[in-house]
């Protein structure tokens, strides 16, 4: 069967609309690794995935009645608009049912290529059963994301071009899994050609339908699926791509969300292309898999195969990439509610550049401090966790935690009865290492902080709201001492959203 699939990759039809894309070397990473990355750019294609390769290669085989009569599929995205695109080509209907978790980037560019789409159920495989349901009553042909021979074929010549393109020797090339077409495509070219080659499969830690089911030997359905990376959201595996997958791989590694986001921010770096998450799982794998493997001076190829990202998505992954490049640890440090404290504790963080930094006054003993380090290295979040109880502030290390990175950084507040004569100020400074502590430590001790809140967002300046309780009879006082703070500033105090939600008395 391999035998035959070599011949299917090597006569696919995929070039009428798809283009051979560069394999890129990817300098930066490759210096931080000690390894030589290569990027196969499959997010260059004109519908940026590798996905039109196998809904072309598939459609041009359809008899001319087929196409009279029309396809349908069901798809997160990426394969919809390659069904779309190669429609459109043949000169046939596409109808592409698409979950209703798809991002609209992915809905408005299959719409924009004349595919109708039909948005049904919360996964790929929802979306399959409603496409089975309308190819019956209207007599269309399925084609199929993953589990087809012509589409695991077509995905196959990306594997047929790393070869052609780079003849050196290769460690091992890493490929994203959801249903496995792309894999199954690829080992099967890979395998009968340079068998030494690794063929490495790289899955979500909450959509691992693939490496479940290569350690059961037989397909797994999962439950439900993560949809961080909606492109490989995929509750089982086809039947074909399980037999390929499961005879052909390597491995499979799995990887989670800030890992996919550490390597959608490695590849930017090196690019200054964004890919999707789905896209940026490969190059997630491969460094999981150098870090496993202590590799040195080898040479890596990443398939980056889909860039169709939601740009609202950018902000999440930029919060999170720093976590999942270990780059960033994030606490909840208890202090005393004592003059000198405070200082102390920006003392324990010392030169290191502090990334957030939130705290509400809520008892008159302690104070719960949120506050996010730069790190440099994997288990400096230890030793910073275990300098501040040095220092006696009891901490708990939320590098590692979901709760605390998703939700409970953004909780950081509400009423509260201490926070009498407080006065809100926002403030602004040149946003540079150690910036945060020098403006903490010109901040004058004769008026308590009842609330602050701080996060580095990458701009010229940063910007700090900053609760100060100052009694009445000292606000000369304080406007002097503004004055000689040397930053821009403005009175919030008034602010209809503090006074309704932080202020010491609800409005």
């Amino acid at each position: 069967m391999t035998i035959d699939y070599l011949k299917r990759i090597l006569t696919a039809k995929v070039y009428d609309v798809a283009h051979e894309t560069p394999l890129e070397p990817a300098g930066i990473l490759s210096g931080r690794l000690s390894n030589r990355v290569l990027l196969k750019r499959e997010d260059m294609q004109p519908v940026f995935s590798f996905k039109l390769r196998g809904a072309y290669n598939r459609m041009a085989r359809l008899s001319p009645e087929q196409l009279a009569r029309g396809v349908i599929a069901a798809s997160a995205g990426n394969h919809a608009q390659g069904v779309a695109l190669a429609a459109r080509r043949l000169g046939c209907r596409a109808v592409i049912v698409m979950p209703v978790t798809t991002p609209q980037v992915k809905i408005d560019a299959v719409r924009a290529l004349g595919g109708e789409v039909v948005l049904s159920g919360e996964s790929y495989s929802d979306a399959a059963a409603a496409a089975a349901g309308l190819q019956a009553r209207e007599g269309l042909t399925f084609v199929h994301p993953f589990d087809d021979p012509d589409v695991i074929a077509g995905q196959g010549t990306i594997g047929m071009e790393i070869l052609r393109q780079h003849q050196g020797p290769i460690h091992a090339i890493f490929v994203a899994i959801g249903g496995g077409g792309l894999a199954a495509g690829i080992a099967a070219y890979v395998k009968q050609v340079r068998p030494e080659v690794r063929v490495i499969g790289v899955q979500t830690t909450d959509s691992d339908a693939m490496a479940r089911s290569i350690r059961a030997g037989r397909r797994v359905e999962l439950h439900d699926v993560g949809l961080f990376s909606d492109g490989t959201a995929v509750k089982k595996v086809g039947e074909e791509t399980f037999r390929l997958c499961r005879a052909l791989l390597d491995d499979v590694v799995v990887v989670d969300t800030d890992a996919i986001c550490a390597a959608i921010k490695d590849v930017f770096q090196d690019t200054r292309s964004i890919l999707e998450p789905a896209g940026a799982l490969s190059v997630a794998g491969l460094k999981a898999w150098v870090e496993r493997e202590r590799l040195h001076d080898e040479t890596l190829v990443a398939v980056a195969c889909g860039a169709n990202m939601n740009f609202d998505r950018l902000r999440f992954v930029s919060e999170r990439a720093e976590i999942g490049e270990k780059r960033e640890a994030v606490f909840a440090v208890t202090i005393p509610e004592e003059r000198g404290s405070f200082r102390r504790f920006c003392e324990t963080v010392g030169p290191r550049n502090v990334t957030e930094f939130n705290y509400r006054i809520a008892d008159p003993a302690q104070a719960h401090v949120f506050v996010g380090i730069q790190i440099s290295r994997p288990g400096e979040a230890t030793q910073i966790a275990d300098a501040f109880e040095g220092a006696g502030f009891r901490t708990l290390n939320l590098t590692d935690d979901e709760l605390g990175k998703l939700h409970l950084r953004h909780m950081v507040g509400g009423h509260s009865p201490l926070a009498r004569n407080e006065l809100l100020y926002s403030f602004e400074f040149p946003e540079r290492p150690g910036a945060l502590m020098r403006f903490l430590s010109s901040m004058s001790p004769n008026w308590n902080i009842s609330l602050f809140h701080y996060r580095n967002h990458g701009a010229d300046y940063g910007r700090i709201l900053v609760g100060i309780q100052v009694p009445a009879g000292e606000k000369k006082q304080f406007r002097e001492f503004l004055a000689t703070l040397g930053y821009p500033h403005r009175d919030e105090s008034q602010h209809p959203a503090y006074r309704l939600f932080l202020g010491a008395h609800a409005a």
